[in-house]
C-alpha cells in the first residue's frame, strides 16, 4: 500500500499545535466565540449606548426622580467593561456623566436610607478606583458606612427586630429579601476594594452567610420572598451575582468563605439543571414553559464565568454552560446595543401568573447591566493559581 506524505502546510500546523502552550480549563470555554458573540464587540455596543445617552433628569428643573439601582448597575458595568477593554473614550464619557452629581445635580443621588439606595455607593467607588477622585471615595464611604451605622434620626424609629439585627452585627437595612444579597454585598465589597479595610469585607461576608442560612431552599435556589414561593429568575440572579462579586475579593482563608462557597456550589449545581436547550434561563427558573428572560440569564452567566475564571467552579463542568449562556445572551443584544426581553421591575406576589405575565421590555437597565458584567468577566485574566 502506498504511503501518503502529509502536505507541508498540514505538517507545519500539526507541529505548531504540539508546540503551542496549553490552554487552561478556565480559559478554553471562553475563547473562539462566533463573531456575533465577540465580548468586545457586544460589550462596546451596550457600553456606548449607555455612555452616550442623556439622562433626561439633568435637563429638568424642580423636583425630579433620583438615580435608582438599575442605572447604577449599568453604569458600574459600563465602567468595568470600558476599563477592561481599554476604551478610554467610553470611560471619559462615563466619568463626565457623573461630574454634575458633585455639584448642582447632587439632588439626583438617592438618599442613603434604604438598601436599594445605599448600593449607589458602589458606583463612585469604581470611579475612585479608576481615577483616584477623592470626592468619589467619600461618597462611596458614606453610603457603605450608613448601611451599618444608621443616621441619628432613624434610631428612634427602629423596632426591636431591627435593633436585634444590629446586635448580631448585621446591617440595620437587613430585610431578608433575596435582592439584598447583591445590594448589600456590592457596596461593602467595593468599599473594601477601594480602601483595603477588611471590616467592609467582613460585613458583606457576615450578611451573605445570614441570608444563605435564612433563605436558601433545599434545591439550592431562593423564593422571591416568604410569601411568594416562586423561583423568580432575576431575584435568583441577584443572589448569584452577589456571591460572585464577594467571592472574587474574599480571601481563601476567610472564615466565612467555606459557608459561602457551599451555598454558591449548591445554587450553581441547581442552575445547571434548569438551563434551557437554547442556553437561556427562564422567568421562573424551574418552569421550562415560562419565557426566556435576559436579565437573569446574564446574571447566572456572569456568576459562572467568574467562578470558572477564579477557580471556585469546575471549568470542565460549568464552562460549557457559561459559554452557551453567553452566546445565547449575545443574541438578545440588538445592533444598537438594546437588550431585549427583560422582565420589568417586579414586586412579590403569591400568584404564579403574576410572574408569567410580567411585561417584557427592551432596553430596560435591569438587563443592560448584566450583559456588561458578562463581557467584563470574559475579558478578565484568570485568577493566579
Amino acid at each position: 500500500m502506498k504511503t501518503t506524505t502529509l502536505a507541508p502546510l498540514v505538517r507545519a500546523a500539526l507541529i505548531a499545535a504540539c508546540l503551542a502552550p496549553s490552554v487552561s480549563l478556565a480559559d478554553s470555554p471562553f475563547t473562539g466565540f462566533p463573531d456575533a458573540a465577540d465580548p468586545v464587540a457586544v460589550g462596546t455596543r451596550v457600553a456606548k449606548r449607555f455612555a452616550e445617552s442623556t439622562r433626561i433628569d439633568l435637563t429638568k428643573s424642580g423636583p425630579t426622580r433620583r438615580i435608582i439601582y438599575p442605572e447604577v448597575i449599568t453604569w458600574y458595568g459600563a465602567l468595568t467593561f470600558a476599563k477592561t477593554a481599554g476604551l478610554k473614550d467610553v470611560t471619559g464619557l462615563l466619568v463626565e456623566r457623573f461630574e454634575p452629581l458633585h455639584g448642582g445635580m447632587a439632588r439626583l443621588m438617592p438618599r442613603p436610607d434604604h438598601v436599594d439606595n445605599n448600593m449607589f455607593g458602589s458606583l463612585p467607588l469604581e470611579i475612585y478606583m479608576q481615577n483616584g477622585d477623592k470626592r468619589c471615595l467619600e461618597l462611596g464611604k458614606r453610603n457603605a458606612d450608613l448601611q451599618w451605622d444608621p443616621p441619628a434620626d432613624t434610631l428612634g424609629r427602629m423596632d426591636d427586630k431591627t435593633k436585634a439585627l444590629l446586635e448580631r452585627g448585621l446591617s440595620w437595612q437587613t430585610r431578608f429579601w433575596i435582592d439584598d444579597m447583591y445590594m448589600i454585598t456590592i457596596v461593602q465589597t467595593q468599599m473594601f476594594r477601594a480602601s483595603k479595610d477588611t471590616k467592609y469585607l467582613d460585613r458583606a461576608a457576615k450578611s451573605m452567610v445570614a441570608y444563605l442560612d435564612e433563605l436558601q431552599k433545599p434545591n439550592g435556589l431562593f423564593h422571591h420572598s416568604k410569601d411568594a414561593p416562586f423561583f423568580w429568575g432575576r431575584g435568583n440572579g441577584w443572589v448569584a451575582a452577589g456571591m460572585a462579586e464577594l467571592l472574587r475579593s474574599l480571601p481563601k482563608d476567610h472564615p466565612d468563605r467555606p459557608r459561602i462557597l457551599a451555598g454558591c456550589h449548591k445554587m450553581m449545581d441547581s442552575l445547571l439543571t434548569y438551563q434551557g436547550a437554547d442556553g437561556m434561563w427562564r422567568q421562573l427558573v424551574d418552569d421550562p414553559d415560562s419565557w426566556p428572560e435576559s436579565s437573569c440569564s446574564g446574571m447566572f452567566t456572569f456568576a459562572m464565568i467568574t467562578g470558572c475564571k477564579e477557580g471556585w467552579l469546575d471549568a470542565a463542568k460549568f464552562g460549557p454552560a457559561a459559554r452557551k449562556g453567553w452566546i445565547a445572551l449575545a443574541g438578545y443584544v440588538r445592533p444598537n446595543g438594546v437588550v431585549r426581553d427583560v422582565c420589568v421591575g417586579t414586586n412579590t406576589a403569591n400568584n404564579r401568573d403574576h410572574y408569567l405575565e410580567r411585561p417584557r421590555a427592551d432596553g430596560d437597565l435591569h438587563g443592560q447591566g448584566p450583559v456588561l458584567w458578562c463581557a467584563t468577566a470574559l475579558l478578565r485574566e484568570p485568577a493566579a493559581k
